[in-house]
């Protein structure tokens, strides 16, 4: 074989060589970027799926709560001991 023929298949190799590597690497941070993606994407929704029944329970207990006051406190004008006692302030 010419000596400048294999040298320049050598050369050519080498590129070829660079190549997949660069396709490779890009390859693999692509790859992970999905997993990145979808893990912080997914993950809050799941937590979301067991934070929001809290709070709405939180926030309805709140409320019930305010609701079986009787209604002579209810339309005091000014908070009285009993009233702050009630809520448990």
């Amino acid at each position: 074989m010419d000596p400048e023929l294999k040298a320049k298949l050598e050369e050519i190799e080498q590129k070829v060589d660079a190549a997949y590597r660069a396709a490779h690497r890009a390859q693999q941070y692509l790859f992970w970027t999905g997993v990145i993606t979808i893990v912080l994407f997914v993950v809050p929704l799941i937590g979301l799926v067991f934070a929001i029944p809290y709070f709405l329970n939180a926030t309805a207990g709140t409320y019930n709560s305010l609701m079986t006051l009787p209604t002579s406190v209810l339309h005091q004008t000014t908070p009285t001991a009993s009233v702050l006692q009630m809520l448990g302030l």
